[in-house]
């Protein structure tokens, strides 16, 4: 062991034990912090489920793949982090000792080749990720890019690190086979082999290769303990815990159901909740439970929500990356106030840190944590607000953020909790809502619509619906769900018409509620009331409980056209005690189809693209009943660039089909467009929402002459029924031209 070796070693060991405590003590924080969030006890378990999760996820990068060009990338990088640790702390052996390596591995071919792989797979992984970085960088690409708003200065240092880690991998290794260590086949350090061949044999060489992989890991570790929203870092630890406590245990997205309203950890019973006491939604930053916390650290900021929200991709201010990091930046910020005990209640009046040494206790806190203890969690930039409103309820409940997030992270929870506090605590929502909240609470359907009229869309049919008189009959298969929109909107009522005159001929025995339907509650709680939701479905399911009373629970059949209503009784209602089995009217369309109980005849010789409702898709991942009745009506089906997982919202979800859209483009309009460059001759969806949608934003581009008149929006149920009737001419053929309604 000579000079260089006892100098360069005991540099690394004495900056290793400072860099390495940093470590620790920054963890340890970390759990104190994330604690700081509201109790929630049901990520708990099944144990073993959550466990294949996470290493279904984590080893398969199922998540992660999602973007391919990149999965694979990462991949390397990843396995170049975890397994090559072996080769960072075999370097504190090196630099003392150049020969030095893993007792028994180190005389293994086969774990050289490991280690070979990793250093060579971190290299290439890491170059190919900066790559991608730089061409999809902002200043290329602008709003396009999914970097945008991230913090390029942290992606280049790990960048930096990671490079400089792959290349002390290999650096080691090729000066340790130029000094002759072991006699190692050449399959087993085919780059370190023929790259140690052209270096001289000196230990000092090994011992420096040694220091700086060393000392890159080490400025990394201070570097990430003193910044603890360095999430692009933080994720290589944080990730795994987030997506072993992730909403699902089966390892579903946190899509379909909204998380019920959590107060304490247990859900909120309004009959016992309290103001004072009880938490309503987030109105403070530690009002989200502490897997809130634990998802706005995992944040890599790597852009993948951003990418795929049609708000951002329409010029609106929301961006889900943004909005995580925005609150991940005031949770730490604000953290040193909250661990000393500060709490304010809902006048803003200091509570936690009171008595006669409130003064001094405050004095104690930092003056910067102080501050932000001060700013509104939802405001605009006079009020210094963290989440400008126009941000908040940008969003259209779509699930694109949550689908597409490497970690799991809970994007529409967390946003809708926070519209949960702004409409039932603050009251301070859209105007446009008031009337909806009205409409919903004393009519019982968002258009203010009398009960009576809900079987209006009957009235042209030339079969008899039948409707439920207090008794299901035993040869009952399907309760119709027909939905608000089903029943009051014009052009919905023609899905509506065409679904019954379809069940008509197949000879499903089904009936309709009629006056006794109300609305499932969806824009309600979407929107963040959850009062009126909670109002709405337990009279649903008490209605429903008793329609079906005595069936055994296979028996208890609901068929919806309304992909939110099927969400909602389907995902929800269980919630509540209501207990069915929910088929959206595709999917049980698709099966007569099937069966031949439905028989297409005349094929639809037209050009049918389909647009993805969100709640059906993604919510629900129903994506190919759908497809396969536009391919069984004989139409030549022509797909989207945006489709199935990654298909473009409509813009009505999350309660936006009762506000105006004033900042940006229309997402509607955006989503005819594309809808557009598939030169169909029609546009098919599944759900009345987007139908009601896309038929808004065709019509504004046939006045712009930018569409043919000729193009038209039905639903796939029109579209079996045209070839089920040889073409017949029926209410259900005509253009969809009429007004809104909303």
């Amino acid at each position: 062991m000579g000079a260089v070796q006892i100098t360069l070693g005991g540099i690394a060991v004495v900056l290793g034990i400072v860099a390495w405590g940093m470590f620790a003590a920054t963890i340890a924080k970390f759990v104190r912090i994330i604690r700081l969030g509201q109790p929630d006890g049901t990520r708990n378990g099944p144990v073993m489920a959550r466990l294949a999760t996470l290493v279904k996820e984590f080893a398969a990068h199922t998540r992660m793949n999602k973007f391919r060009n990149v999965g694979i990338w990462h991949w390397l990088v990843m396995w170049g982090f975890l397994i090559g640790s072996l080769a960072l702390f075999e370097a504190y052996g090196e630099v003392f000792v150049p020969t030095w390596g893993w007792p028994i591995l180190d005389d293994l071919a086969i774990f050289h080749l490991l280690m070979e792989i990793l250093g060579v797979g971190t290299v290439v992984g890491i170059l190919v990720l900066i790559v991608i970085r730089q061409r999809n960088h902002p200043r290329r690409a602008g709003r396009v890019s999914r970097f945008q708003g991230s913090n390029f200065a942290w992606a280049y240092f790990i960048e930096a690190v990671v490079l400089i880690e792959g290349v002390g991998i290999i650096g080691v290794r090729a000066a340790k086979s130029a000094l002759g260590v072991h006699e190692i086949p050449l399959w087993a350090e085919f780059v370190s082999g023929p790259i140690g061949s052209l270096l001289p044999a000196s230990p000092n060489l090994v011992s420096v290769f040694a220091f700086v992989k060393l000392m890159s890991a080490t400025i990394w570790l201070i570097v990430i303990s003193r910044t603890m929203t360095m999430g692009i870092a933080w994720h290589r630890f944080s990730a795994f815990f987030n997506i072993y406590f992730k909403r699902e245990a089966d390892g579903g997205v946190a899509l379909g159901a909204v998380k019920p309203m959590m107060s304490a950890g247990k859900p909120l019973d309004f009959e016992e909740a309290d103001p004072d006491t009880d938490v309503f939604g987030a109105g403070k930053i530690e009002d989200f439970s502490w897997k809130g916390w634990l998802d706005f650290t995992t944040c890599t900021e790597c852009g993948r929500c951003q990418s795929q929200c049609p708000a951002w991709n329409t010029g609106k201010p929301l961006s889900p990356k943004l909005l995580i990091t925005s609150l991940r930046d005031h949770a730490y910020a604000k953290a040193p106030y909250l661990l000393a005990g500060g709490r304010k209640d809902m006048a803003g009046d200091e509570v936690g840190i009171t008595g006669d040494d409130a003064e001094a206790r405050l004095a104690k806190v930092d003056v910067l944590a102080l501050a932000e203890a001060e700013r509104p969690l939802i405001g605009g930039p006079d009020e210094l607000g963290v989440i400008d409103p126009d941000v908040l309820w940008s969003c259209t409940s779509c699930g694109a953020c949550v689908e597409q997030c490497p970690v799991d992270i809970e994007h529409v929870d967390h946003i809708v909790d926070m519209r949960r506090y702004q409409v039932m605590i603050e009251s301070n929502f859209p105007t446009e809502l008031g009337g909806m909240f009205k409409n919903l609470e004393n009519k019982g359907n968002p258009w203010g619509q009398n009960a009576k009229d809900r079987l209006a869309w009957t009235e042209d049919l030339d079969f008899e619906v039948p409707v439920f008189d207090g008794e299901l009959a035993g040869d009952t298969e399907y309760l119709f769900w027909v939905g608000c929109a089903g029943a009051f909107e014009d052009r919905a009522k023609k899905t509506t018409r065409a679904v019954a005159e379809l069940l008509h001929l197949a000879g499903v025995k089904y009936t309709v509620l009629g006056p006794e339907e109300s609305c499932t509650g969806d824009p309600a709680r979407r929107a963040g009331n959850e009062f009126i939701f909670q109002m709405l479905a337990q009279q649903n399911v008490e209605v429903l409980n008793s329609v079906f009373e005595g069936r055994e629970r296979g028996t208890r059949k609901i068929v919806a056209t309304c992909a939110h209503c099927f969400n909602s009784l389907a995902n929800e209602y269980s919630q509540l005690g209501g207990d069915f089995e929910v088929v959206h009217h595709t999917q049980l369309l698709n099966r007569l189809v099937r069966e031949k109980r439905l028989v297409p005849v005349a094929p639809v010789a037209e050009d049918v693209t389909y647009h993805d409702p969100c709640y059906l898709g993604r919510h629900n991942k129903v994506y190919t009943p759908p497809r396969d009745l536009v391919g069984a009506s004989g139409a030549t089906f022509r797909e989207m660039p945006r489709h199935a997982d990654r298909s473009m919202c409509c813009g009505a979800g999350g309660a936006r089909m009762w506000m105006e859209e004033r900042i940006g483009k229309r997402i509607n309009v955006e989503r005819v467009d594309e809808a557009l460059g598939t030169a169909p001759t029609k546009i098919a969806t599944g759900c009345p929402f987007c139908k009601v949608m896309l038929s808004d934003g065709l019509t504004a581009r046939q006045s712009e002459k930018v569409a043919s008149e000729s193009i038209e929006v039905v639903d796939v149920a029109q579209l079996l029924l045209s070839a089920v009737k040889r073409g017949e001419t029926s209410t259900t053929d005509t253009a969809d031209t009429a007004p809104t309604g909303s």
